[in-house]
């Protein structure tokens, strides 16, 4: 029993060493960093942000690839099936870890294939309305759609986008009825709703701010709990008589399941330190994005609280992808 005992302890001492060289020589060759949205989008010029601060950290090339489409399925897809080295990472908005899996009947990866390691930035959304919808607030426009059952409709980006799911959360808690009306991303949702063909919408606050500020749109709330520094004079949701309304689109490093703890850890510590960074905060706050920097356990704790949250919401309202 002793020499097992000493052989298991031999063994694991000499797994550490191992883990603990292979962190000490990372990385020895270019990483890809696969982000699954198109080229130019907000999250995509975090990535590239991202990316050339590690390249000039470590020296190494520090390649973005982006692989759009099928909800964010394809970018996940591709990470899960990769080596657990450290060289293929996933920068995960929400869609890829805690909504899909709720959404599709069927994913060609499975949710648990990641290790997390941190949460990187998130971002919040404002509810925007059309001029011409008689309220200036949110409780005068709950008041309003209440007397007007279906007469009211909102647009998103996609049928279970962030926007979407904040639009239903508030359907939810208001306890009104608005329809639904998908459009193929942002930019086409947000002409509508300025031509009137839509009432309301979720939008990004760096894309619905430019657009309040030149009154071609009302702003009545945002979707975090406290007031943001870019639209400090809109007030939350949550202060507008709906307790508690939250709900926010973040961005994360994941990599494929059975990455070494130790190179978790690494790479947590790395992404801190460019969230930390001055220059990184200064850039972020330009594009209306909050730092965060959370490591793998808050990381790992917040998918799973927000899966459970996310798929309550996605079947209360009916919401379900082949």
């Amino acid at each position: 029993m002793m020499v097992q005992t000493l052989a298991k302890l031999i063994f694991a001492l000499g797994l550490g060493l191992s883990l603990s060289a292979r962190s000490e020589d990372y990385p020895s060759k270019p990483i890809k960093l696969i982000v699954p949205v198109a080229t130019g989008a907000a999250f995509d010029t975090v990535t590239r942000m991202l990316a050339e601060k590690l390249r000039n950290k470590w020296g190494q090339p520090v390649i973005v690839e982006n692989r759009a489409g099928a909800s964010h399925n394809m970018g996940a897809e591709a990470v899960s099936r990769s080596a657990p080295d450290g060289y293929t990472m996933l920068f995960a908005p929400p869609p890829a870890l805690v909504i899909n899996k709720s959404l599709f009947s069927k994913l060609a990866y499975e949710p648990d294939a990641f290790v997390p390691v941190s949460v990187v930035v998130s971002t919040y959304n404002v509810l925007v309305v059309n001029n011409s919808v008689p309220a200036e607030n949110v409780q005068q426009l709950i008041a309003y759609a209440k007397a007007n059952p279906e007469r009211l409709n909102y647009a998103s980006a996609g049928s279970g986008s962030t926007p979407h799911l904040a639009a239903e959360m508030f359907k939810t808690m208001a306890g009104i009825k608005i329809a639904h009306i998908p459009f193929k991303g942002t930019s086409q949702a947000i002409l509508e709703l300025m031509g009137g063909r839509v009432d309301i919408m979720f939008d990004t606050v760096l894309s619905a701010s430019r657009f309040t500020k030149a009154g071609l749109l009302k702003s009545f709330g945002v979707t975090t709990l406290k007031r943001v520094p870019l639209m400090s004079e809109t007030p939350t949701l949550n202060e507008s008589g709906l307790s508690g309304f939250e709900i926010t689109t973040w961005l994360g490093i994941v990599a494929p399941a059975g990455l070494p703890p130790q190179l978790t850890q690494m790479l947590a510590f790395q992404l801190d330190a460019f969230t930390k960074d001055p220059d990184s905060q200064k850039q972020l706050d330009a594009l209306g994005l909050l730092v965060d920097g959370s490591g793998p356990q808050a990381f790992s704790t917040f998918i799973e609280q927000e899966s459970a949250r996310m798929d309550k919401l996605i079947k209360s309202a009916g919401i379900q992808f082949e």
